[in-house]
């Protein structure tokens, strides 16, 4: 062989090496692109999961913050509940307190020895500001009953005469008087009836 056969055969060489590198860097060019593909699949699914996870714990905040608000929100409806309740008759007390006063000096002067009549007509008058703030402020009522038609549903009948007199069942008597809050009987009239025969 002569060198220039050598030289040939070198090249020729060279050159199949030289393909042979082409072709394991082809091959490798497509798995490299597909495990760089497949990276940035996973880096994509990864970045979305950790979106969904930021999501989930702000909306899981979110309703903590609403559950925690709806709780106090509750307890204070409470609170305010308990406290109308507590103080619900506070207007009802303050308009009481004048029949007190008035009771208060009606009976200081009994003690020092007042004009009996005096203190008739001032209890009296005492009684009838109490019935007349409770009426205007209050709605309650009393059930005029004697003379009139008994009625059960706004007398309870404790006695019973007959009396040939009357055309119908009425209130002769009235042994305590009742009353109405907002037109609804609260305490029926006892009273004592006459029937006719």
């Amino acid at each position: 062989m002569s060198k220039h056969d050598n030289k040939e055969e070198k090249e020729l060489k060279q050159e199949e090496e030289l393909q042979v590198e082409d072709q394991e860097i082809q091959a490798e060019e497509p798995a490299q692109e597909e495990q760089a593909e497949e990276v940035s699949q996973e880096e994509i699914l990864q970045n979305k999961v950790a979106e969904l996870e930021a999501a989930n714990a702000d909306l899981k905040d979110q309703m903590l913050r609403r559950q925690a608000e709806l709780e106090n929100y509750r307890k204070r409806l409470i609170r305010d509940k308990e406290e109308a309740v507590q103080f619900a008759n506070e207007s009802l007390i303050r308009d009481i307190l004048g029949f007190l006063d008035n009771m208060d000096r009606a009976l200081a002067a009994a003690k020092n020895g007042g004009d009996l009549n005096a203190l008739i007509e001032g209890f009296e008058m005492t009684q009838n500001q109490l019935l007349s703030t409770l009426d205007k402020n209050w709605g309650l009522k009393g059930i005029d009953s004697v003379g009139q038609e008994f009625d059960p549903s706004l007398h309870e009948a404790c006695m019973m005469t007959i009396d040939e007199n009357l055309d119908k069942e009425t209130v002769l008597e009235e042994f305590q008087k009742g009353y109405t809050l907002h037109d609804r009987v609260i305490r029926p009239s006892k009273v004592k009836i006459g029937k006719p025969e």
